[in-house]
């Protein structure tokens, strides 16, 4: 199931939507020119491993303050792969810029780094010994999704289900984006629970999913509208 584009209007540009998708994805082509081992010293150095955090709290001269917390913001701007980071774009680029226009620019993004440290505190709590660093944008991203699930739960998405395409409501594919990722966390942590196993973030999503739908209701709607809209 993979959606192609949704119906709902939009009144001002996605400026930051589209710099937060390049950024993203230049980032990305930094880390592909990397050797392998210089790459893995990066995502240790910028992804959030839990279990750093853990000995900080417990005191350990180890990590410093710094080294713990600076993670939590670039470890949304690291991808393991290409089909990662493209299809984390791919929704954003879909779902972000009306969320951008309900918001404003700068709301936008404040909005959306809020987000993904909601969406990786999530994935921290669950598996707080975890020695594995965490990367990806997903987090914040499924902050956008629980966004938009509140704000246009009408709007309709074209959506490919692999040998036909159909308009769904956008509340449907997303609620059943969101149940989806809820269980697949729940019997990933069932069946590895105590093992260091990599895989997908799936309380990261449910986290940044949740911590949108809310926040989005305490950032106030920008006031100016226009009686036209964006293509």
């Amino acid at each position: 199931m993979l959606p192609i584009r949704d119906d709902q209007p939009r009144y001002i540009a996605p400026y930051v939507n589209g710099f937060l998708i390049g950024l993203n994805v230049l980032i990305f082509l930094f880390e592909w020119a990397l050797d392998p081992q210089s790459l893995n010293a990066l995502i240790n150095q910028f992804g959030v491993v839990p279990a750093h955090l853990t000995a900080f709290l417990a005191g350990s001269p180890k990590y410093t303050l710094l080294a713990v917390i600076v993670p939590f913001f670039t470890s949304m701007f690291l991808h393991g792969s290409w089909m990662h980071v493209l299809g984390n774009m791919w929704f954003l680029y879909i779902f972000g810029d009306n969320v951008e226009d309900y918001l404003g620019h700068f709301k936008y993004l404040v909005f959306y780094i809020l987000a993904g440290l909601v969406a990786m505190a999530t994935q921290v709590a669950v598996d707080v010994h975890s020695q594995l660093p965490t990367v990806g944008a997903s987090g914040a991203i499924a902050g956008v999704l629980g966004a938009y699930f509140v704000l246009y739960p009408r709007a309709r998405v074209l959506t490919w289900f692999f040998v036909f395409v159909m308009w769904v409501p956008a509340w449907l594919i997303l609620g059943y984006w969101f149940v989806l990722n809820f269980l697949s966390g729940t019997a990933t942590s069932l069946v590895y629970e105590g093992r260091a196993v990599g895989g997908v973030a799936f309380w990261a999503h449910v986290g940044g999913f949740i911590g949108g739908a809310l926040l989005v209701k305490v950032f106030p709607e920008r006031m100016q509208r226009y009686p036209y809209a964006v293509q």
